[in-house]
């Protein structure tokens, strides 16, 4: 006998991407219970960017909107939890939360995101997402013309120093020990007037989250209001891997381009499957994954 609370699709996950997938398969009939546990990656971000209508906005208040307009479908419902572990069944997928409840679906949709590995930098963390940034498009704009800095090495602290170079002409990449760059590399940054320091950091400076001071175990100190920075992260879950889907090299979900993992019936879609780490972009995969979802619900029962 079916388990009651079955679902024709659950969704983990309930920010940007996890909402629009909702969005779409609500508007397409289909009973769909999200879960969510309310802790999206960006929550320390002051404002959104880069997202067009919403430009400027707080994310939290983006997130409120889409879920206010999501939960007016009447087939989508909402359930506040952590999402522990799921099985494949006869009837599709079980997911257990951390209160104990069940739930059963035909499809499940990974909307899960990652979680960023910050370093143990004092000040970093209560800046990240502040004024230590991981995106100059979502991000640049504002901080433009401004003295800023980069945390990075070797081949990706010069690539990233080229592509930040478009916002400001002041600019110092940080490399937080002995430099990696090749003396091509080294070269080519100073002939671009980027300064590179290679001090061990001691700590981040700031106020309220917005950096003043990058301070070295040297006891020097080198004045910056923006720090660029690409923490690693893992799987904000355990259940993608848990089912059987494949992580590519770079540790993101592998999906086609219908948001498809390797194991049927489930698709990924956000921040855990690409590294376009921006609302729009997780709005956009989310659609997807929630109409390819749909159409495969439609074409098996046809």
């Amino acid at each position: 006998m079916k388990n009651n609370n079955q679902y024709d699709v659950i969704i983990i996950g309930g920010s940007y991407s996890g909402l629009a997938a909702g969005m779409a398969l609500g508007r397409s009939l289909k009973k769909v219970l999200i879960i969510d546990i309310g802790q999206p990656c960006n929550r320390q971000t002051p404002h959104s960017h880069n997202f067009i209508t919403q430009d400027g906005k707080k994310p939290d208040e983006i997130a409120a909107l889409a879920k206010q307009q999501v939960m007016c479908y009447p087939t989508v419902e909402f359930f506040s939890g952590l999402a522990m572990d799921g099985k494949k069944t006869k009837y599709g997928f079980e997911i257990r939360t951390d209160s104990g409840k069940k739930f059963n679906a035909s499809k499940l949709i990974l909307a899960t995101g990652i979680k960023d590995i910050i370093p143990e930098i004092p000040g970093y963390a209560e800046s990240w997402g502040i004024s230590v940034l991981h995106c100059p498009y979502c991000h640049g704009y504002e901080v433009r013309n401004l003295k800023t800095g980069i945390l990075g090495n070797g081949d990706f602290g010069f690539e990233f120093s080229v592509l930040i170079s478009n916002w400001t002409d002041d600019l110092t990449l940080f490399t937080n020990g002995k430099s990696d760059l090749s003396i091509e590399q080294m070269a080519k940054l100073r002939n671009h007037n980027i300064k590179i320091e290679e001090a061990e950091i001691d700590q981040l400076e700031h106020e309220n989250g917005y950096v003043k001071n990058v301070h070295f175990k040297d006891g020097s100190n080198t004045p910056v209001k923006a720090l660029y920075a690409r923490s690693a992260f893992v799987q904000h879950s355990g259940i993608p891997e848990m089912l059987g889907c494949e992580i590519n090299d770079e540790g993101y979900i592998r999906v086609d381009p219908a948001q498809k993992t390797n194991i049927g019936g489930i698709f990924a879609c956000g921040d855990n499957c690409t590294r376009m780490r921006t609302v729009a972009n997780a709005v956009a995969m989310g659609t997807t994954a929630g109409m390819m979802v749909n159409k495969e619900l439609i074409e098996e029962g046809f």
